[in-house]
This record gives structure tokens, C-alpha cells and sequence, in this order.
């Protein structure tokens, strides 16, 4: 009776024994790939408790959460013969265990080849604007290229972010000098563009103020109002232009209608053809004062029946 107690005991025991060799427990973040006799079943062991088959299974896990996996700095030759240092981080995460597990032999290393290689392509494709400005598409470019080969291996490339772009410093003085000039390009742009607002508005009031006299005199007194609010002791008033142009055309116009000087009469020339008698009245308007010198008489031809009889003159030979 002793003997099957103890029999029964020891069989207990074996049984125990075989089942703790066989069970296994699955956490969460983990899924288990079953090899039997070598051979991988198809559907992978879900988190929890989970019994192996002793001496005949043997289980692997497999991580399912996602991987943040940075990617080493990798120089390159952008395509417009730029050289820059280009590093990233690529983000994936395993969707079929079995085939992670059978696939690839470490599939977090094949991902992290992949990532480089396809960094450096990505590198020669694209401008260093491109690079610089235009990341999201490159992002997409890139984590296409890797997604790839990663497909077959059950690995889900989530996202692929590049970090940090390093420039040669000789670039890096250039495009500071690029950005210097354009910023004062914009501020000369600005500048101008008030100016001929100004301008344009100065324009504007200038307009209706021709049209609307009075609107100079209430502006002149209104900057009488802003000069006197300053204190000084020293009043300016402008003095318009237009009472000048007045005094211009009054001074024009009294110049034209002041009188002129009488000229005085020549002396006559002495003309060979026949003449009024020397009695004839001369005409009180026509007389002039006359020098010394010329107080002779001057010639009169005398008429008669024959030729004309030659000059008289008053001076003695």
C-alpha cells in the first residue's frame, strides 16, 4: 500500500515536472513563433499562459512594439554638387512574427542597411533645397525605399524622419550672405512701395485742394495750431505761392500800360527832288532842338523853268 502511495507520488511529480518544462508565458508587447521539430507553425502564440509540446517545441518571441531606430550619419553629394551629412531616424514596427522570425536572421540590423543605403540615395536624388525646405516629401521618398525590401521580412515601416542636415561652413557663410541681401532687397522694396503710397496720397490731397481753396487756409492753420503747441518763441507762417504769381501779374500788367518816351525826329536828308517851299509851316510837334553846329539852313532847291539848279549849300567854302 506504501509502495502505490509512493508510485502515485512520483508519477504526480514527473507530470508536474512536464508541464512546468512546457509552459511558457507570452507578455503583452511579445508574440511567440513555434518552432516543432524544427518546423514553424503557422499561427504564432498570443500574450498569456501557452503550453510547448516538451523535447519537441521550442519558441521564439518576437517584439511587436514599435522600434525608434536612428540612423547614422551618412555624407553624401546632393545633386546640384553640394557636399552634407545627412542623419535620420526610422520608426517600424513587426507585423507577421513568423515571418520576422524565418525571413530575415536579425531583422532589426537588415532595416538599419537598408535605412543608410537608402538615405544616401535619397541624398544624390534631390537639390540641397530640397533637403532644406522640402522634407516632407523626401520623408515619404525615403520610407517608401525602405518599406520595400522590409515588407517581405513582416516589418511595417512606419514613419522615416530626417534630423539634422550639416553644410560645409564656407556654405554656410554664403547662404547667410544670400539671406542678408535679400532681406535688405525686402527692405528697399518696402521702403519704395511707402513712398510712392505717399505719393500717391499727397497727389490725391493736393488735387482737392485746387479744387477747394479754402482747404489750403484751413491746413495753414491747422500747422499754425501744431507749430504754436511746441512752445517756441519763433512762429513760422508759410507765405503761399500764389499771392507771388498775383504780384508777378500785376507788375506785368502795370508795365504794360505805362507810357512810352516821345523819340526824337531825325534831321531830314538832303533829296534831290523837288520840295515844298521853305515858307511852309512846319508843325510845332515836329520841332526839336538843334546843336550848334548844325544851326545853318539846310539846302532848299530853288524850282525853275530849266534843269534843276544845284544845292545851295549854307557853309562857305
Amino acid at each position: 500500500m506504501e509502495g502505490t502511495v509512493v508510485a502515485v507520488v512520483l508519477v504526480a511529480v514527473l507530470v508536474l515536472l512536464v508541464l512546468r518544462s512546457g509552459m511558457r508565458v507570452v507578455n503583452q508587447v511579445e508574440r511567440g513563433v513555434v518552432f516543432r521539430w524544427g518546423k514553424a507553425l503557422p499561427a504564432h502564440r498570443q500574450p498569456g499562459v501557452t503550453f510547448l509540446i516538451p523535447f519537441a517545441d521550442r519558441m521564439r518571441k518576437v517584439n511587436v512594439q514599435v522600434v525608434t531606430m536612428p540612423v547614422p550619419t551618412q555624407e553624401g553629394i546632393t545633386k546640384d554638387n553640394v557636399s552634407v551629412k545627412v542623419d535620420a531616424v526610422v520608426y517600424f514596427r513587426v507585423i507577421d512574427p513568423v515571418r520576422a522570425a524565418i525571413e530575415v536572421q536579425d531583422y532589426v540590423f537588415a532595416v538599419g542597411q537598408v535605412a543608410q543605403s537608402s538615405l544616401r540615395s535619397i541624398i544624390g536624388k534631390s537639390d540641397l533645397d530640397d533637403l532644406l525646405s522640402d522634407r516632407e516629401r523626401l520623408h515619404e521618398g525615403l520610407a517608401l525605399m525602405i518599406d520595400s525590401p522590409a515588407a517581405g521580412w513582416g516589418i511595417h515601416i512606419d514613419r522615416v524622419e530626417i534630423k539634422d542636415v550639416q553644410l560645409p561652413e564656407s556654405l554656410k557663410r554664403s547662404m547667410s550672405r544670400q539671406a542678408e541681401a535679400e532681406r535688405e532687397r525686402r527692405a528697399r522694396v518696402i521702403t519704395a512701395d511707402g513712398e510712392f503710397q505717399a505719393a500717391q496720397q499727397l497727389a490725391n490731397a493736393s488735387r482737392i485742394m485746387s479744387d477747394t481753396p479754402e482747404a489750403m487756409q484751413l491746413r495753414l492753420l491747422q500747422t499754425v495750431v501744431e507749430v504754436a503747441a511746441e512752445k517756441n518763441s519763433t512762429l513760422v507762417m508759410p507765405f503761399p505761392v500764389e499771392l507771388l504769381r498775383y504780384f508777378d501779374r500785376a507788375a506785368h500788367r502795370m508795365g504794360q500800360e505805362a507810357p512810352t518816351a516821345p523819340q526824337t525826329p531825325t534831321a531830314p536828308q538832303t533829296s534831290t527832288a523837288p520840295q515844298a517851299p521853305a515858307s511852309a509851316e512846319v508843325p510845332a510837334a515836329a520841332e526839336a532842338p538843334v546843336p550848334a553846329e548844325a544851326s545853318a539852313p539846310a539846302t532848299v532847291p530853288v524850282p525853275g523853268p530849266g534843269p534843276a539848279s544845284p544845292p545851295v549849300s549854307g557853309e562857305r567854302p
